[in-house]
């Protein structure tokens, strides 16, 4: 697969993102507020003294909100993309699980529900290493009830 050129945002997004990310950049504004500190006394700890750290602070976490909402939402699309790829290379997962995150809130509660199900169901099973589908789950719950049902009529239509 040829790799895409990235563009000069995603490339500066990918490296400031990594960089503030290190103790070097945490140093570093350890050392600015700590200067700053010092520095009060100087100014008299006066407004602009004040609005030095302030506007600063204000400016720097205004932009990395969006720096680091650029890198979760590259993050989030790539596992999104592993996932879909073991769903569809898994002989016994449910296809209709690829590509869910594009389904409103409710459909995805609905789909919760399911797998709600799916789990009451598996809790009944004594084997812990069964894994299903929904359909594959609700299947065989619908054979053990057929079975219990035949073993029930089957006892009580025995002579005592």
């Amino acid at each position: 697969m040829e790799k895409k050129k990235e563009s000069f945002f995603e490339k500066m997004a990918t490296k400031i993102t990594c960089w503030t990310g290190t103790s070097a950049a945490f140093g570093i504004a350890l050392a600015v507020v700590v200067v700053w500190a010092i520095s009060g006394p100087i100014f008299k700890y006066s407004d602009t003294w004040q609005l030095v750290i302030n506007t600063g602070t204000t400016i720097i976490t205004f932009m990395m909100v969006f720096l680091i909402q650029k890198s979760q939402n590259k993050d989030s699309k790539a596992i999104q993309l592993k996932l879909n790829e073991l769903i569809a290379a898994s002989m016994h997962a449910s296809n209709r699980m690829v590509d869910i995150e594009d389904l409103t809130e409710e459909e995805l509660d609905v789909l919760r529900k399911y797998y709600q199900k799916l789990s009451d169901i598996s809790e009944k099973d004594e084997d812990i290493h069964n894994s299903h589908s929904i359909d594959a789950a609700a299947h065989k719950e619908e054979e053990k009830k057929e079975h219990q049902e035949k073993y029930h009529n089957r006892k009580t239509s025995l002579p005592e």
